[in-house]
């Protein structure tokens, strides 16, 4: 071969060999980018209606504008972002309508989770139970709303852990983006944390007496109070829902 058809050739696969090693950072700048935003959308760190520019989040992490608008589309397929192409990107209301269902989704498949945990659970996973519910208990106390949630979180993915099927959580992820910022707008309601923490009790005694029915139960009325919440919650703060 001629020494510059080979020269070609290697500088053919060194290009290639660039564009496929830029390809995961990009990926990696997109994720990391949709993670960051995701997270502080759905704990409503960026309020409805606040106006979102990809310019500044491209200086901010140092990338170009095309890993900022791959994660920008994806949250906009959640309904987190809305895209107005004369006015701009700007952060979705919680969509009213959407509640109940999401909240019976979650419902239906908590309540199955709860009663397997009850049939399945072992003493150290009850154990691990009660130290995220104290930790709840602390949180509440020291007035940590973002250990609180976390904790909450953790409760309901460990009952999912227990019943066998941590996969129905990562489900459940997935359908409660918007309720999860509904449900943190009830949080500073008068007596609402204690009363999540006593709900959560009763699930547990339940699952640490292997009791389905009443595990399955509790989770019911557990979550069926964010169905009953709604209209209370909208009315505190209207403008961070859609009409």
């Amino acid at each position: 071969m001629p020494a510059r058809a080979t020269k070609k050739s290697e500088n053919s696969v060194r290009a290639v060999g660039h564009r496929r090693a830029g390809r995961p950072r990009a990926a990696t700048a997109a994720s990391r980018i949709y993670s960051d935003l995701r997270a502080e959308l759905v704990s409503l760190q960026r309020r409805p209606g606040e106006a979102i520019s990809e310019a500044e989040i491209a200086l901010s992490y140092g990338v170009s504008r095309t890993p900022v608008r791959e994660a920008i589309l994806k949250l906009s397929d959640e309904g987190l972002v809305e895209i107005f192409p004369q006015s701009g990107i700007f952060v979705a209301r919680i969509p009213l309508a959407a509640l109940p269902e999401a909240i019976i989704i979650r419902k239906a498949l908590e309540e199955t989770t709860a009663r397997l945990a009850a049939e399945r659970a072992t003493s150290s996973q009850i154990l691990n139970l009660h130290s995220i519910l104290e930790r709840q208990r602390e949180a509440n106390a020291a007035r940590d709303g973002d250990t609180f949630h976390r904790a909450d979180e953790m409760f309901h993915a460990m009952i999912a852990e227990v019943a066998g099927y941590p996969g129905i959580w990562t489900l459940i992820l997935q359908v409660k983006v918007h309720v999860d910022r509904y449900r943190l707008l009830t949080l500073p309601q008068q007596g609402r944390i204690p009363r999540v923490i006593a709900e959560h009790q009763a699930i547990l005694d339940a699952i640490e007496a292997h009791d389905p029915s009443r595990a399955r139960m509790a989770m019911e009325i557990h979550l069926e109070g964010l169905l009953d919440n709604i209209a209370v919650t909208q009315n505190f703060n209207p403008e961070f829902f859609d009409k």
